[in-house]
């Protein structure tokens, strides 16, 4: 039977190991939002390579309908994205958006793990609406930060795609609890 003292120190959490930076780490606001610009930038893109193949997988009209329009809206959000760099006097640059990729993949997989029509659709919208919150939670802190910062051209870009994503977002809702998920049951 183990010691008072012996199951004191199992019970103790263990102290979270505290990263190290990377060389090229932010090491300013400034720098974070720059990076936060090249990660959306690369998100967009690939989300413009990728929604064609979401509507092409839709069964449902409305559902085809709004990924056909948000696609338009991505490619403005690629071009707002420029906006921003070059009010900010820097080239448009993409860095690889992990979490965007491992939101597209698991997107890519619930297509394959689902029967064409109305129970892909279901999993379409939810796939969506992942990206749409990520591209919520990612737009609405970068606007944040060009608001602290004094970037008021990149303010004002950023708000706009802002608002874009939160409608889309609601629309998706709107297709889902008209029937669509009642459908798929």
């Amino acid at each position: 039977m183990p010691t008072k003292k012996a199951a004191n120190k199992k019970a103790a959490p263990k102290k979270a190991a505290k990263i190290p930076a990377k060389k090229d780490a932010a090491k300013d606001l400034s720098s974070l939002f720059e990076d936060g610009l090249k990660d959306l930038y690369w998100a967009e893109k690939a989300l413009v390579k990728a929604l064609p193949k979401m509507e092409k997988n839709a069964s449902d009209a409305k559902l085809k309908k709004a990924i056909g329009n948000h696609l338009e809206q991505t490619r403005n959000h690629v071009t707002r994205l420029e906006a921003c760099f070059n009010a900010l006097g820097k080239k448009a640059q993409a860095k690889k958006c992990d979490a965007m990729q491992g939101l597209l993949d698991e997107g890519k997989s619930i297509m394959e793990e689902t029967e064409a029509g109305s129970v892909r659709d279901a999993g379409i919208i939810a796939a969506s609406q992942k990206v749409e919150h990520y591209e919520i939670a990612s737009y609405g802190t970068l606007a944040a930060f060009a608001k602290v910062l004094g970037h008021k051209a990149a303010l004002q870009e950023l708000l706009k795609t802002l608002n874009e994503e939160k409608k889309c977002d609601e629309l998706l809702t709107g297709i889902a609890d008209t029937n669509l998920n009642t459908k798929a049951m």
